[in-house]
């Protein structure tokens, strides 16, 4: 499977089912198979941080980066997911690729603090919650802790508007930090609040280099 070619891989993850009752509150959106196969093959073709690595997915949801990190020859994925309902489509997807070398973990991904010194993994993935004004700064909240776990590299789609930001952070973590890919999420109409069929939303794909290396 690590030898996919990239249509064919953006083919398979288009069979991934998304979140049954999505929960406005945890800002769930499904990650685009499209966002997520070229975001995936750019990590694995680019760096080599996908095949034969521990990888971990924070925030997984249905486990669309977790199944395209394993198609691509991660060696085990574990997701981290605070939702029972996602979960199940987690494992229901998982079954239907039958992969024996993905898992997912109930926990919350703010909640992680205490095993910094216990879990490390060697790449990190997540599309975290862009944030609304409920959970102002909580996609700045899943990249500190994800940088706490990684070994090596810290891969995350943000919002293009938020990039000075992040440029910031990056700085203040003393990490090093550039954008790998710029991509369009075209996110469809998930709750009845959406006025708009579907919004076009310009994200940035972040490579963090935990080990200090240039990017």
């Amino acid at each position: 499977m690590a030898c996919l070619k990239l249509k064919k891989f953006e083919e398979f993850l288009q069979t991934v089912e998304g979140f049954e009752k999505p929960k406005v509150y945890l800002e769930q959106y499904v990650t685009p198979s499209h966002i997520a196969a070229h975001a995936l093959y750019t990590i694995e073709t680019n760096y080599g941080d996908l095949e034969n690595k521990l990888v971990l997915d924070l925030g997984c949801g249905p486990g669309m980066l977790s199944i395209g990190a394993a198609l691509l020859g991660a060696q085990h994925v574990v997701g981290i997911e605070i939702d029972l309902d996602a979960i199940k489509v987690f494992q229901e997807n998982v079954q239907g690729f039958e992969l024996e070398n993905v898992d997912c973990v109930q926990w919350d991904v703010l909640n992680l603090d205490g095993l910094y010194d216990i879990l490390k993994f060697d790449t990190v993935l997540m599309n975290p919650p862009f944030g609304t004004k409920q959970n102002n700064g909580i996609d700045m909240n899943f990249l500190r802790i994800a940088l706490k776990l990684a070994k090596q590299s810290v891969y995350s789609l943000h919002k293009t508007s938020t990039r000075d930001h992040i440029k910031k952070k990056a700085v203040e973590w003393n990490v090093k930090a550039c954008v790998v890919a710029e991509l369009r999420y075209n996110l469809p109409q998930t709750y009845k609040f959406q006025k708009r069929t579907s919004v076009d939303i310009a994200v940035d794909l972040w490579r963090f280099d935990v080990s200090k290396r240039n990017c």
